[in-house]
């Protein structure tokens, strides 16, 4: 006999009573039930209480899971969050100009120039398609010999304050060489200027302007150097205003 399911164990105790029933006949003489019958019973008395307690312990096997309501114990996956990735910021312009080293000259040992041992001027230039090329030039009036390596930052102003106009100076070409000036000797970097006309005026927003500002290679104080006439795109022209050669000799 099995009991795997619940009806079988519903037929298996209906047919054990009719069993039961037929084995109770009792001799007509002597009243004394029979004791291989008795032996019987005894025998399967057992395998029902075998069975019983089996169904009670595993719920008879095939069944479902009658403690969790019939429901397989539901698994749980943690969930896993992507490492974030650290993202970079480009450093931020600090308005000086670029080549000679913030910590006194190049590699040759001549000390850089600062801005308090120059004078600054605007030479004259040639005209091109759209623009006009002059150079600044940087004349060591100190005591000593300094250098200069690399490029200027340049950029318009107007107003009583000095106020910027329209994006700076973009670099122009490759980074040169270390230019050494003895007491009274210049150098120079050649600017372009772009003649803002040729933009559109509702996204250049042209704005007279009143000449240069100038930070030297390495330099954090700044120079000024007057522009007759000049006008500037106050808002973001398609391309660069202005643009900035290396130092080279003059």
């Amino acid at each position: 006999m099995y009991c795997d399911d619940r009806r079988n164990r519903s037929t298996f105790r209906s047919n054990l009573s009719s069993l039961q029933t037929s084995l109770s006949v009792k001799d007509d003489q002597t009243g004394v039930i029979d004791m291989g019958v008795r032996t019987t019973r005894m025998r399967i008395g057992a395998v029902v209480a075998a069975c019983a307690a089996a169904a009670v312990l595993a719920g008879c096997s095939g069944g479902t899971d009658e403690v969790n309501g019939g429901t397989p114990a539901a698994t749980t996956t943690p969930a896993t969050t992507p490492a974030a990735t650290a993202g970079t910021t480009p450093a931020a312009d600090s308005g000086a100009g670029t080549g000679s080293r913030t910590n006194g000259g190049g590699g040759s040992g001549v000390p850089r120039c600062t801005s308090a041992e120059l004078t600054l001027t605007l030479g004259q230039g040639d005209a091109g398609a759209g623009s006009v090329h002059r150079p600044l030039v940087f004349t060591n009036k100190g005591t000593r010999t300094c250098e200069l390596t690399g490029f200027p930052g340049v950029s318009y102003v107007a107003g009583a304050d000095g106020h910027q106009v329209g994006p700076a100076a973009v670099m122009s070409g490759a980074h040169g060489p270390e230019i050494s000036m003895a007491p009274g000797r210049s150098s120079q970097a050649q600017v372009q200027f772009v003649q803002v006309a040729n933009f559109d005026a509702a996204v250049c927003q042209p704005t007279p302007v009143r000449g240069l500002r100038v930070y030297p290679p390495g330099e954090t104080a700044s120079m000024f150097v007057a522009v007759d006439g000049a006008t500037g795109c106050a808002g973001t022209p398609p391309g660069p205003q202005l643009s900035v050669q290396t130092m080279t000799a003059a």
